[in-house]
């Protein structure tokens, strides 16, 4: 059966926990991407970061119980469910980035030439002088992603998953069976991303064909597909920790096969090659689609 907390649907509780994680996080979004647009990172950075705190806050004002979303690990007969959430989100991300390469080889640049304009001439160059070639630098990302940086994630990433794995996911799936909840979540998480995305170009930046429409809805086709598989990951082990966990790999991973664009396509985020392209997002999402198809849709 899967994680519920009301074990029966309440629209009251329901409908104060969206309003109220949604008008918290939009706020949070909006002031912080004013900031970003006046060139205030370190600002845009810490609103986002409090950001994803808003569906936490929600899950208290809407008084859903936390006791019961499994805040004690288990790893016992789990540890193979907290190995895939840990090491899949790279696993997908690096095949999404092999995928967008493929069909468009002229995009790969080992250069590092998009690490630079990220990190600064000078930043490189300080690297540079401590042996750090920027080769190096992308051992580096790869090995922090499947290490230690998800479970540096997962705490800001808890903020999130109470809300949307803990306390609205059960109610979805109680209420419209798990395939159709499980959809609806992951629009609905995507839903949230929008003032951010509109205002701050997040993710596709803000000049790409069909935007911000596209973005918005291919944004939230990527959430589902995260939606799907977290849930499910939160279902088998009944710990809050596994999807946070997995939310966190995710965060981890998306900038790796960016690193290696070409410049001159960074205005096309919306096809690839981090893991919310339309073409990057293929092996996850065909691997969802499995995992959505393949499991019992009890109600």
């Amino acid at each position: 059966m899967s994680q519920k907390i009301g074990k029966i649907w309440n629209k009251k509780q329901f409908t104060i926990f969206i309003i109220g994680a949604f008008v918290i996080g939009w706020v949070f979004q909006a002031v912080g991407s004013i900031l970003a647009l006046q060139g205030n990172m370190a600002g845009f950075t810490a609103l986002l970061t409090m950001a994803m705190y808003a569906p936490f806050l929600a899950t208290l004002i809407a008084r859903i119980p936390l006791k019961g979303m499994g805040f004690k690990p288990k790893l016992k007969g789990k540890l193979r469910f907290w190995l895939a959430v840990w090491f899949l989100p790279g696993v997908f991300t690096i095949l999404g980035g092999i995928l967008y390469y493929v069909i468009f080889p002229s995009r790969l640049d080992l250069t590092g030439q998009y690490l630079v304009l990220q990190a600064g001439e000078a930043a490189m160059q300080q690297l540079e002088a401590q042996g750090i070639t920027i080769p190096m630098c992308l051992v580096i990302m790869t090995v922090q992603i499947f290490t230690y940086a998800p479970l540096i994630n997962m705490f800001a990433a808890l903020g999130e998953e109470v809300g949307w794995r803990g306390a609205m996911q059960p109610m979805l799936n109680d209420r419209f069976g798990k395939k159709k909840g499980r959809i609806l979540g992951g629009v609905i998480w995507g839903a949230w991303h929008w003032p951010v995305m509109i205002i701050a170009g997040y993710e596709y930046g803000l000049v790409y064909f069909g935007a911000p429409f596209l973005g918005m809805a291919l944004f939230c086709l990527i959430t589902t597909v995260m939606c799907i598989l977290l849930d499910v990951a939160y279902e088998k082990t009944g710990c809050i920790w596994v999807p946070s966990l997995g939310h966190g790999a995710i965060n981890a991973a998306a900038a790796l096969p960016v690193m290696v664009l070409n410049v001159d396509y960074a205005d096309q985020m919306i096809i690839g090659p981090s893991p919310v392209g339309i073409i990057s997002v293929l092996p996850a999402l065909v691997f969802a689609v499995i995992v959505l198809m393949k499991d019992k849709d009890e109600r």
